[in-house]
């Protein structure tokens, strides 16, 4: 996270968030299950965790005074994935601690820090959107190649990926699987030609590809979009796609396809976009370098912290908190999504 563009009380609360963060890890002890609360968090902070709500219904075994009691936990707790890069170098950096962090939930430090993970092992969830527009009609081999040896090494025996070509519309050419050969085959069908909406894209993708999964079981679900960033067709706007990919909880890589020297305003927007989700965009200076950006990003894939924490003042509201995730080094830059849309409890 870039933060010399925050405010003198932003930087002045995460630099308070930095300590706080800390000292609640070095109070851990290798016999405790879970971090301990920060012993120097202010009171008002720990006392507004949210309690568990409990309600009664007919269904329950009998409580003690003969009732029906039906204990429903509505939980608040986050879980953050992550990167850490060199800022000088881009290279991922492993194998950190939970005290090199600092963390802010909507301007304040979490109450607790229920687990922390160097590297995450959690199923991945990959969709790749190749740009199959007809501005990326002359280097769409080189992107076939190199998608489809990404999805060769990157998978593991629980991951799963689709594919996805987009124009003006989206073509799914294979939807989720684990079988190398299909989803070989579902690049390979991929044909480029038409204009671009590249927010409806990544919008209807999000809804109808990845955030359905979030009521399945936890996984790390991750975007690799192949683009040049342009977009003259959608209806959707720029900050409804980012929204969307927010609600599905997904991060979102992208390799340029704007080879040169220099940079157009598609390669801003793919800049947006991943920055606001926690991923990256990678920029090949030659059309032959696409598959050193596929490498970055499967190096990053394979370096993910996990972060899993109750916030405060935590509303079941639906509204959007803000995160601020730092690392104490400042050679080092955190990639995180930059806030989260909280549960909201049903009408």
């Amino acid at each position: 996270m870039n933060l010399s563009k925050t405010t003198a009380p932003v930087r002045l609360c995460i630099a308070l968030a930095v300590l706080l963060f800390a000292l609640a890890a070095q109070a851990q002890t290798p016999a405790t299950p879970a971090p301990a609360l920060p012993a120097s968090a202010p009171p008002a902070a720990v006392s507004a965790a949210p309690q568990a709500p409990v309600t009664t219904g007919s269904n329950a075994a009998p409580g003690d005074d003969g009732s029906n009691l039906v204990i429903k936990v509505r939980t608040t707790e986050v879980n953050l994935i992550f990167t850490v890069t060199d800022k000088h170098t881009n290279q991922a950096i492993k194998n950190l601690q939970q005290q090199n962090f600092g963390l802010l939930d909507d301007g304040k430090p979490p109450v607790r820090v229920i687990n922390f993970t160097q590297q995450t092992n959690l199923p991945l969830r990959v969709g790749l959107m190749l740009d199959t527009s007809s501005s990326v009609r002359e280097r769409f081999h080189f992107e076939q190649e190199a998608a489809t040896e990404f999805l060769l090494e990157m998978l593991g025996r629980q991951d799963r990926a689709f594919v996805e070509g987009f124009d003006v519309s989206i073509d799914v050419a294979q939807d989720f699987t684990g079988n190398i050969d299909k989803l070989s085959q579902g690049i390979q069908k991929l044909r480029p030609g038409g204009g671009t909406a590249l927010y409806d894209a990544l919008y209807k993708t999000c809804r109808d590809q990845l955030l359905p999964l979030q009521s399945q079981e936890p996984t790390r679900r991750a975007i690799i979009l192949v683009s040049d960033g342009d977009d003259i067709y959608s209806h959707a706007l720029e900050s409804d796609a980012i929204k969307m990919c927010q609600r599905a909880d997904t991060i979102v890589y992208a390799v340029s396809t704007n080879t040169g020297p220099s940079r157009d305003k598609g390669d801003d927007v793919l800049k947006r976009v991943t920055e606001a989700t926690g991923g990256e965009t990678f920029y090949p200076e030659r059309i032959e370098d696409v598959a050193t950006g596929f490498d970055s990003i499967r190096d990053e894939l394979r370096s993910q912290y996990s972060l899993e924490y109750e916030p405060a003042d935590f509303k079941f509201d639906g509204a959007f908190r803000t995160i601020y995730l730092t690392a104490i080094n400042p050679r080092y830059v955190v990639h995180v999504h930059n806030g989260y849309f909280a549960k909201k409890l049903p009408e």
